[in-house]
């Protein structure tokens, strides 16, 4: 089964919990805060495999997390960071969020990439000793790792697209010309995936693709070949295959015409592709139909004459496809996008979304979900960690939030279970 569309989700591991750990040895009275810093969280990492050609594993599992690092300990230790999940893709995909559309990455290189960072770990109550808080009974939380849903569109890395209307012959090309071996038969709709074929010129070698059959409509949705179109948009060359026989009872010129004006609603960029005609069935059609095609086409396109059953004429249209990409720009490959402001707001720490809601007159809710790993690391009864606490909710903006919306000095403020009394 072939899949080139699916959706995932991901999350890199959180960072560990920095430790609140005091020295504890005999005949040392006081040896001060020793907890360590936790570790860091696993990133999320894929890496194109030129052994996968489908995305069919991404049906049946769609949930990867990695790990979170581990939490500090005493004597200054820092926590064992969590080692990264690394997920293998076909090359040639694309990744992007789904929820803004956003394109992270192209994944058709051979060095890794790293989707979802892990987060930092937090820091141990060691790192907050001062000459006037020698005793910090608190620590810091480890940062959550990134999470996205992920939509992977996996677009081929073919030198050249075969296109055309199903039966036209492109299998049988491409089996003339390569190693691959397609499923050859005389009815429509016989390729049902792309077929790669890796064909060898002297010295050097490119990759071409069958593109299962496009039919009138194809880029509104109609028949199979919408769902291939994206395929032929990396391409650097096309092939147009026309059954110049009309054996079928087509009209080659009316095909032509069809399937070009296919791949421009589909793409604009697409039909600026250079592109080859391929006067197909020859050895079956007349001279007169031939040529009449030949004249159709004039001097727009370079024009062969070829016979996939017989290999006639094949070799020279081979021969032209190489010297032609010679002269064309590589593979297309996608830049990734850069993140919005908006998505930006969301990652900066100091940007954290929260809300403040007035429940009663003197009874106010903050709603934060950030707040929750730093709410469960403060010591409600430890005044530096109070005060510490207190930082938190003034550089996040919580505190002119909680003026804003009128709360006066000695009303309760409730963040998840903890309630505490504002004092200004």
């Amino acid at each position: 089964m072939f899949a080139d569309i699916v959706k995932i989700s991901i999350k890199a591991g959180d960072g560990g919990d920095g430790a609140v750990s005091f020295h504890r040895e005999k005949y040392v009275a006081a040896g001060g805060p020793d907890g360590g810093d936790g570790g860091k969280g696993g990133d999320v990492v894929f890496i194109a495999d030129d052994n996968l050609s489908t995305l069919i594993d991404f049906r049946y599992k769609k949930k990867y997390e990695a790990e979170d690092g581990q939490k500090g300990g005493a004597k200054k230790c820092t926590g064992k960071s969590a080692p990264d999940i690394v997920i293998k893709i076909p090359r040639g995909t694309l990744v992007r969020d789904s929820d803004t559309g956003r394109l992270i990455a192209d994944i058709s290189a051979n060095e890794p990439v790293i989707i979802a960072k892990g987060g930092k770990g937090g820091k141990g109550n060691m790192n907050f000793a001062t000459s006037r808080r020698q005793i910090p009974r608190f620590a810091k939380p480890g940062f959550p790792g990134e999470k996205y849903n992920l939509t992977l569109e996996l677009k081929l890395l073919a030198d050249v697209g075969l296109v055309g209307f199903p039966n036209v012959g492109k299998s049988s090309l491409i089996s003339a010309v390569s190693a691959a071996k397609p499923e050859i038969a005389n009815y429509h709709f016989t390729t049902l995936t792309p077929v790669l074929g890796v064909i060898k010129v002297d010295e050097k070698s490119f990759v071409m693709a069958d593109i299962p059959g496009l039919i009138e409509g194809a880029s509104g949705g109609a028949g199979l070949g919408h769902a291939f179109l994206r395929h032929v948009e990396r391409c650097r060359l096309i092939v147009h295959v026309v059954d110049v026989s009309g054996i079928e009872g087509r009209n080659p010129e009316e095909d032509f015409q069809k399937i070009n004006y296919e791949l421009a609603a589909f793409s604009e960029e697409l039909s600026k592709l250079p592109q080859i005609a391929a006067a197909n069935k020859s050895d079956i059609a007349t001279e007169e139909q031939i040529e009449e095609f030949r004249n159709f086409v004039g001097e727009d396109y370079p024009f062969f004459v070829i016979s996939a059953a017989t290999k006639k004429g094949t070799e020279d249209l081979i021969n032209h496809i190489a010297a032609r990409l010679d002269e064309l720009p590589p593979v297309k490959l996608y830049e990734a996008e850069p993140v919005s402001l908006e998505e930006l707001a969301q990652k900066d720490p100091k940007k954290r979304v929260f809300t403040v809601n007035k429940v009663e007159e003197d009874f106010y809710e903050v709603h934060a979900e950030w707040l929750a790993p730093i709410l469960s690391m403060v010591d409600m009864n430890d005044y530096e960690s109070l005060q510490y606490f207190q930082r938190v909710l003034r550089s996040s903006g919580i505190i002119d939030a909680l003026e804003a919306a009128g709360i006066h000095e000695g009303d309760t403020v409730s963040v998840f279970d903890f309630e505490f009394e504002f004092i200004v």
